[in-house]
């Protein structure tokens, strides 16, 4: 993630303890210079585990942090770090964003240890917390960061040629990709943009979808295989079951722009449906007013569906989710979501969120670092 485990590593060490640093390509030994980076990983998947246990024992380590639980190399740390009876700390993006880093140990989203139960919530006391953070530039940070480690990683992937990445880096892929999206944001700018303002002005009466990114590890948190089977899923039970007064409107995200375009599907649901002007995909658009202004919103387990619930938006969660539990989302099924969705319980959501800033965000950007 940049720079970031350069300025955790800052922290700990100014703090008195000891930090060891592995790294699987040379990217991640630049981003951590100028501090001493141990030797380069160069085997394989498979050996992984073995090579850990065995750094484990010579260093006398206490505690691994990784960013994400899902990556191939992090689970298995984490399984490694579970035999071994050594703490595990997680760092993701911030539950509470912009402006925050989450940290939990054991595990974020699907493998978070955070209660589930209502009940836990509404028996704390919640106080004033300091005003939110703001971390400027951090897309242009993330931007400049993502170019600069996929540009080292394939231009030296020599080095370690058993290095598997979790997504495909390959500079000049990436680069036709990012072009490719540079190019939709233009068109979908004027596509979106009659669509973005009835929404906006909240003159359409809808039911919002907000897509993950086609790759994003959370979806494994569910029983879908893919974005797809979600999308299919979500238009047949609106179909079947929403007022005929209601549209469904899917929102695309952002970062999946280069890789994904679902404009075919949702044109091949809207014949099969008999959806007609009821069903839109869209791209461009104020996200936190098409949220505001919506009558409902529908997420797998995305962050999104918890800033919904903090516009008192009746959400319900398909996936697992920190968030999802009687009280803030829909516990019924979908197809009776669109007629009775469960309303949001202001007073536990203040505790919910109270709880998880105090306990689990560290104000910073994963581009930039602590703040």
């Amino acid at each position: 993630m940049g720079p970031f485990f350069r300025h955790v590593a800052a922290r700990l060490r100014k703090s008195g303890a000891q930090v060891s640093k592995v790294n699987f390509n040379l990217a991640d030994a630049v981003y951590f210079f100028p501090f001493p980076s141990g030797a380069l990983y160069r085997g394989s998947l498979q050996q992984w585990p073995e090579y850990l246990a065995a750094l484990v024992a010579r260093r006398s380590v206490t505690n691994i942090m990784v960013f994400g639980d899902c990556r191939p190399y992090h689970r298995s740390a984490i399984e490694c770090a579970s035999k071994l009876g050594i703490e595990v700390y997680v760092f993701e993006e911030g539950y509470l964003r912009p402006n925050y880093i989450t940290l939990e140990r054991h595990g974020v989203n699907g493998y978070s240890q955070l209660p589930r139960d209502p009940a836990f919530y509404r028996s704390i006391e919640a106080r004033p917390c300091p005003p939110a953070p703001s971390v400027k530039l951090a897309y242009l940070h993330a931007a400049f960061h993502s170019i600069v480690y996929v540009l080292i990683c394939s231009c030296f992937g020599w080095l370690t040629p058993r290095y598997s990445h979790h997504r495909d880096i390959r500079w000049h892929r990436q680069g036709l990709l990012w072009l490719r999206g540079g190019l939709r944001r233009v068109s979908n700018t004027l596509r979106d943009r009659k669509l973005a303002q009835a929404l906006a002005a909240g003159t359409l009466d809808y039911f919002l979808v907000p897509l993950q990114v086609h790759l994003d590890s959370q979806i494994t948190h569910s029983e879908f295989r893919d974005v797809t089977e979600f999308i299919q899923v979500v238009v047949r039970s609106f179909a079947a079951s929403a007022p005929k007064s209601a549209s469904l409107v899917f929102k695309s995200h952002p970062l999946d722009r280069p890789y994904r375009d679902y404009t075919s599907l949702i044109q091949s649901l809207r014949r099969k449906h008999n959806l007609e002007l009821r069903l839109h995909y869209v791209d461009v658009v104020n996200l936190p007013a098409a949220l505001k202004n919506a009558r409902g919103t529908i997420v797998i387990n995305s962050t999104v569906g918890l800033s919904s619930l903090r516009n008192l938006v009746p959400t319900v969660c398909l996936g697992r989710a920190i968030y999802d539990m009687p009280g803030l989302t829909h516990q019924g099924t979908l197809d009776d979501f669109w007629n009775t969705p469960e309303p949001v319980d202001p007073g536990l959501l203040d505790k919910f969120v109270y709880f998880i800033r105090v306990e689990t965000q560290l104000a910073g950007s994963v581009w930039s670092g602590l703040t």
